[in-house]
């Protein structure tokens, strides 16, 4: 890959993010309440696609929690992702690299949760190779684990189902919604719409593929990993969380990787434990399912309060595409 082909994906956040002051005072009291201990500093965070509050709350006791709280009034969407997160992660196992849910508030209106505060950063881009050595290694880990027994995740090909038919839908959405994917992805775009009959019936080999009975947090991207102080590599927002096959982390992190400066990831996905005896044929299907999700999904309105997601979406699919475009 040579510099031209790196891009910094555009960012998730779009700096439209709620402040402390912004929030009703019944929300400040209740979060207050669920601390412990009255809020005396706030630094908010600059990753994820929340439009509500998100920020690390320095307390007067010394302590400090993380705090999402999340209403219809940014995005409708908000509060059910909220929601599914809180239920998700009492199946996350003891060993995850994962923030510990502290408590949560739940009024029908705010959805209120507090974490344990996890002091770091997202990785630098273009991506370190120690960095990225970490995080791939730390996924490796994060694929062997097995949700807790008595789990409620759903499965992945469950999960996935309906997002999975982003190419069945563009094939009858007609020319002008293929003219526009081929305007926003270039040449990636025009071999799609050439190959596009090809793509359907790849994506309908998917879901099969997608089985397994290991955790999947089914978001990764450099805004969802987090690295502390001491090196360790967190992973964070887990509302998409399902049980499936043990690589689609992998498969599903590394377009984005590739895209921000992290290399080939035909050649990264080869390397790497988690990856070994998976058929080209099943990793092409999911990469299939992946890019025409993030294809059709890029192509919709704008939700409210999140003005950048459809652009980040268009870019994730060139990603994706670049990566099939050499297993087709």
């Amino acid at each position: 890959m040579s510099a031209d082909d790196v891009v910094e994906l555009p960012r998730a956040f779009s700096g439209q993010r709620l402040d402390w002051r912004d929030l009703p005072a019944h929300v400040r009291r209740r979060i207050a309440d669920l601390a412990g201990s009255q809020v005396s500093a706030e630094t908010s965070a600059t990753s994820g696609f929340s439009p509500g509050f998100v920020a690390v709350l320095e307390l007067a006791d010394g302590s400090a929690v993380f705090v999402k709280a999340v209403s219809p009034r940014e995005n409708p969407a908000s509060p059910d992702l909220a929601r599914a997160e809180i239920r998700i992660v009492g199946s996350l196992p003891d060993e995850v690299s994962a923030p510990r849910l502290l408590w949560w508030h739940d009024d029908g209106e705010w959805v209120i949760t507090g974490w344990e505060a996890v002091h770091g950063r997202t990785p630098q881009i273009p991506w370190r190779p120690e960095e990225l050595s970490a995080v791939l290694t730390s996924v490796d880990a994060l694929g062997e684990l097995r949700p807790r027994p008595g789990h409620t995740l759903r499965p992945t090909p469950e999960a996935l189902v309906e997002d999975f038919t982003g190419w069945q839908k563009l094939s009858g959405a007609g020319r002008a919604a293929l003219g526009r994917l081929s305007d926003g992805l270039g040449e990636l775009g025009l071999w799609s719409t050439q190959h596009l009959d090809d793509l359907v019936r790849w994506e309908r080999e998917a879901p099969p593929v997608l089985a397994g009975d290991h955790l999947v947090h089914g978001d990764l991207r450099s805004d969802n990993i987090m690295l502390d102080e001491h090196h360790r590599v967190w992973f964070i927002d887990w509302p998409h969380a399902s049980v499936g096959a043990p690589w689609l982390d992998l498969a599903f992190l590394l377009p984005s990787v590739a895209a921000e400066g992290g290399g080939d990831p035909a050649e990264l996905f080869a390397a790497r434990p988690v990856a070994q005896g998976v058929p080209t044929d099943d990793l092409r299907a999911a990469l299939v399912g992946l890019a025409g999700w993030f294809a059709w999904s890029s192509l919709q309105p704008d939700p409210p309060g999140i003005p950048n997601l459809r652009t980040f979406q268009q870019a994730q699919a060139g990603a994706t595409l670049r990566w099939l475009h050499t297993l087709a």
